[in-house]
């Protein structure tokens, strides 16, 4: 039975996988300074417009140009996660009000509210600091976090019940073992991708399967993954030498290696431990580790076809998007493992 919050909570993840899509695109078109102020955009609400307005905006920021086309993404980012906002302060309201009722979450709501706030404070650090590669990747990573816990926290509230997997079950505690550590392994892989993309790094290696047309090109970690770098002035484009921005994509193309191999080894291992379940509980567990393998095959495509088409806005999007997908999915994976120990 469906617990008090589940639609609320649904809804939020929904529009969450928004925010997260248009904060990609934003990123992506390069409007991430589309507004040079925060919360509003040239001291207004709205993106100024009309010849008045623009004229204004000049004034108060002559640095900084009105591009209408860029300030528009930028402000319905900010929108849309207003609105999450909103609508995530309904659920602690709510679930502090049947707070005393059997499995009500109140600490997770609570959680994700201050996730958000925080996402709000990282989004004006954004503008402010000008794109700083440790403040965007920061930022990504924490949109990501309010996806998989509002996706999490409604799960919890669907009132899902499925059977216990008895603990003689040979290699169960391996499959946890594994099925945390690919959550893991699947968030550094999403930090990496944020580092890419922050750092303008994405289009470093053209060309599949080498890099620069050789296995090893001139790269520069030291520089590449310096995250003390200094501030400013302005991030817009990158600032790093070649060679650094050469590691970083090398790095992540790395990692989307050992991402595969390790979510094939847990899905492998998963259709062999879950042998010995009953049929029910073999048919959801098998139902998420394929989940998991679709949406990888997917996101590794998307990643080639980013570097084969040098990175067109659709596919590039979709792989952000991608990647939060395989992270919910791998939640999903856990949450179904361990959720029958309750």
């Amino acid at each position: 039975m469906k617990k008090r919050g589940f639609y609320l909570a649904l809804i939020a993840t929904l529009l969450a996988s928004f925010v997260v899509g248009m904060g990609a695109y934003t990123r992506l078109v390069h409007a991430g300074l589309g507004c040079p102020d925060w919360p509003g955009c040239y001291g207004f609400l709205v993106v100024p417009e009309t010849p008045e307005q623009i004229s204004i905006a000049q004034q108060l920021f002559p640095d900084a140009p009105v591009e209408v086309e860029k300030g528009w993404p930028e402000m319905t980012h900010r929108y849309i996660a207003g609105t999450l906002m909103l609508l995530v302060l309904a659920i602690v309201f709510q679930a502090f009000k049947y707070r005393k009722e059997e499995g009500q979450p109140v600490k997770v709501p609570v959680f994700i509210l201050a996730l958000i706030i925080l996402q709000a404070a990282f989004g004006m650090w954004t503008v402010t600091l000008k794109l700083w590669p440790q403040v965007v990747t920061a930022h990504l990573l924490g949109g990501f976090a309010t996806f998989s816990l509002l996706f999490l926290l409604t799960l919890r509230l669907s009132g899902i019940q499925w059977k216990k997997f008895p603990d003689k079950i040979k290699g169960l505690k391996r499959l946890r073992v594994l099925g945390v550590t690919g959550l893991l392994v699947v968030v550094m892989q999403i930090s990496l991708g944020g580092w890419t993309s922050s750092n303008y790094a994405a289009l470093a290696c053209p060309d599949l399967p080498t890099c620069q047309e050789q296995w090893l090109p001139p790269m520069n970690f030291s520089e590449g993954f310096n995250i003390s770098q200094s501030i400013g002035p302005n991030y817009l484009g990158g600032q790093l030498h070649a060679a650094a921005r050469t590691a970083i994509h090398f790095t992540h193309r790395i990692g989307a290696i050992l991402t595969f191999l390790l979510l094939s080894l847990l899905v492998w291992q998963t259709f062999k431990v879950s042998g010995e379940m009953s049929r029910r509980s073999r048919s959801s567990l098998r139902m998420f580790a394929l989940l998991v393998l679709v949406i990888l095959i997917v996101q590794i495509c998307l990643g080639l076809g980013n570097i084969i088409w040098s990175l067109p806005l659709n596919i590039a999007v979709a792989h952000n998007l991608g990647g939060a997908l395989l992270l919910i999915s791998l939640v999903a994976y856990n949450f179904r493992l361990r959720r029958a120990e309750v």
